[in-house]
C-alpha cells in the first residue's frame, strides 16, 4: 500500500482528489497545507493525518514526507484579480519555490514519484488553427503562467539524476460545484439571471471537471508508465461559451436565453471596463488534443460535461 501526501487538499482541486481517493482507499494519505474547518474534518471525519504548513522556499517538509512514495501538489496560487509586483512575488514563493523545495525535500527523502499541476496556460492564453499538443512550445505569458512553467522546468532537471519520477499535468479550465475564477463568476450569473450575450459566440474551446481531473491526477500517480511525461488535461469535448454556459444552465436547472450580441462588440466594452482578459478567456480559442493520456495510461475521462455538470444542482441540494 502507498502512502500518498497530498498537498492543497483543503483546495478546490484538492478537495476533489481527497474525495476520490478515499472513496477508493487503496492507500495510505496524508495532507498537508493550510489549517481551515475543513482541514480539521480531515482528522475527525476521515481520520487522516493533516500536518499544518505554508508552501514556499523555506518550509520544512520532513515530517509530512516522512514514509511518503508519492506527492501530488495540488497547493498553488491562482485567480489573484489584480497583477503587481507583491501579486509577481507571492506567485513565485509559492508557484515556485514553494513546489521546487518541495521537490527537491521530496528527493531527500526517498520519494518515487512527483505529480505536478501544472496549468494549459504554460502553453500559452489561446489557440489559433491548431490545438496544443503535448510538442507544442511553451509560451507563458502571465506571472501565474510563468511561475508553473519555472517550476515544470526546475523541477524535472533537479528530478534527473535521481530516483524520483516527475509526472507534470497541464489542465484547462476546471469547472465544478463551487469553482473559482471564471466558472464561480458564470455559475452566478447563471443563478442570478435568465440573459447572457453569447448567442453569436462560436469560439471552440475545451474544458475539464474538476472529477475528471482529480480521476486523471490519481492515475498520474499510481500508473506504472505515467513517470516522465506532460499531459495535456480536458474532458475531450470542445464547445463554445455559447454551449457551456447552456451546460451550465441545465446543471442548474436555470432556464437560459442566449443574446445575440456581436463578439466584437462585447470585445470592446470588456477593453472599456478594464476585462480584456477576462473576455479573451471567455470569448477567443483554446483547444488542447490530450489524446496521449490515453495513448500512454489508457485514461479517457468518466464523466462527460453533461454528467460532471450535473453535480452542480446536486450539491445545491
Amino acid at each position: 500500500m502507498w502512502m500518498i501526501l497530498l498537498t492543497g487538499a483543503t483546495g478546490f482541486v484538492g478537495r476533489a482528489v481527497l474525495s476520490q481517493l478515499t472513496s477508493k482507499p487503496h492507500s495510505d494519505i496524508r495532507t498537508f497545507g493550510r489549517s481551515s474547518s475543513f482541514s480539521l474534518e480531515l482528522n475527525e471525519v476521515y481520520g487522516l493525518e493533516h500536518l499544518q504548513g505554508d508552501i514556499n522556499g523555506t518550509s520544512d517538509y520532513t515530517s509530512a514526507l516522512c514514509g511518503v512514495d508519492i506527492v501530488i501538489h495540488s497547493a498553488a496560487l491562482a485567480h489573484v484579480m489584480h497583477s503587481n509586483n507583491k501579486n509577481c512575488d507571492s506567485y513565485r514563493d509559492i508557484n515556485f519555490h514553494g513546489a521546487v523545495n518541495l521537490a527537491k525535500q521530496s528527493i531527500n527523502a526517498g520519494v518515487k514519484r512527483f505529480v505536478f499541476i501544472s496549468s494549459i496556460a504554460v502553453n500559452g492564453s489561446f489557440t489559433n488553427f491548431q490545438p496544443f499538443t503535448i510538442d507544442s512550445s511553451a509560451n507563458p505569458e502571465s506571472d501565474f503562467s510563468k511561475s508553473k512553467y519555472d517550476a515544470e522546468t526546475e523541477i524535472i532537471n533537479i528530478a534527473a539524476d535521481s530516483g524520483l519520477e516527475v509526472v507534470i499535468v497541464r489542465p484547462t479550465l476546471v469547472y465544478g460545484s463551487n469553482a473559482p475564477g471564471n466558472f464561480g463568476i458564470l455559475t452566478k450569473l447563471i443563478t442570478k439571471t435568465p440573459l447572457l450575450p453569447f448567442g453569436l459566440t462560436n469560439n471552440k474551446r475545451d474544458f475539464i471537471a474538476v472529477q475528471n481531473l482529480a480521476d486523471l491526477l490519481i492515475t498520474c500517480a499510481k500508473h506504472p508508465n505515467a513517470g516522465g511525461h506532460t499531459f495535456l488535461a480536458s474532458d475531450g469535448e470542445t464547445v463554445s461559451i455559447k454551449d457551456f454556459t447552456n451546460a451550465i444552465a441545465k446543471g442548474l436547472n436555470k432556464k437560459l436565453i442566449q443574446l445575440p450580441v456581436p463578439v466584437s462588440l462585447m470585445f470592446l466594452a470588456a477593453r472599456i471596463v478594464g476585462k480584456k482578459a477576462m473576455a479573451e478567456q471567455l470569448l477567443g480559442n483554446l483547444q488542447v488534443d490530450s489524446s496521449n493520456a490515453q495513448e500512454v495510461l489508457g485514461w479517457v475521462p468518466p464523466f462527460t460535461m453533461e454528467q460532471a455538470m450535473a453535480s452542480l444542482s446536486e450539491n445545491k441540494k
